[in-house]
């Protein structure tokens, strides 16, 4: 039976716009010619995760860690906390607003930047990969570390022709071995612009030493 307008046991679900405040945190000098988006994990916080990317830092360069805009108790409601980019639950909402923030981001932060850069790390690596298809200034390198293609990733996007991928696996991680970014390198060959797996000894971390080489 379809429900009337004036029945009242009829549930319909809406959706408006609204503003909201989102933090990052960064080091590194204003006029920096390059910028770099580190997009932490899933129960991690940004501040945390830029610490971890310290290896990264040089000069030259602005480190900027945005947090994902749903944070939540990681035990039972209280304790230490931790953000995650999104969910299965409204998740193409979700997934714009995370791209509308970034791109708002690397605006407000990138403008005296002559290039971007984005690394995630596992959930931050399907975020990363979704941005960068779609994002008004398309970054030049994309690290993934620990992480795969998201399932929804248009592969055939034009903003990833020039891209240069580094996919980091860990011998020791079964969230994502080195067989999947095997596999991923192949689904991008001759989609992007250049593509390295880099394999690391350990499990479901980042890779300092490839951190440092970048």
């Amino acid at each position: 039976m379809e429900a009337r307008e004036d029945d009242t046991s009829a549930v319909r679900a809406g959706r408006i716009e609204v503003r909201r405040s989102a933090r990052w945190f960064e080091r590194g000098a204003a006029d920096a010619p390059q910028l770099w988006i580190v997009l932490h994990g899933y129960g991690q916080l940004a501040s945390a995760f830029l610490q971890a990317c310290a290896p990264l830092a040089r000069a030259g360069r602005r480190l900027v860690a945005p947090e994902a805009l749903s944070r939540f108790y990681l035990r039972s409601g209280r304790g230490a906390i931790g953000a995650s980019w999104m969910t299965s639950e409204a998740r193409e909402h979700e997934i714009g607003d995370y791209v509308v923030y970034l791109d708002a981001l690397v605006e407000h932060c990138g403008a005296r930047a002559a290039s971007v850069r984005v690394l995630g790390f596992s959930q931050g690596v399907a975020t990363a990969w979704r941005w960068a298809s779609r994002a008004r200034r398309t970054p030049q390198r994309l690290i993934a570390c620990g992480g795969g293609l998201p399932p929804d990733l248009d592969l055939e996007a034009p903003a990833l022709r020039a891209l240069e991928v580094v996919l980091s696996a860990g011998e020791r991680d079964d969230a994502y071995p080195p067989h999947a970014a095997q596999h991923d390198a192949a689904r991008l060959a001759g989609r992007v612009a250049r593509c390295e797996v880099a394999l690391h000894a350990g499990g479901h971390e980042l890779d300092l030493d490839l951190l440092a080489r970048l």
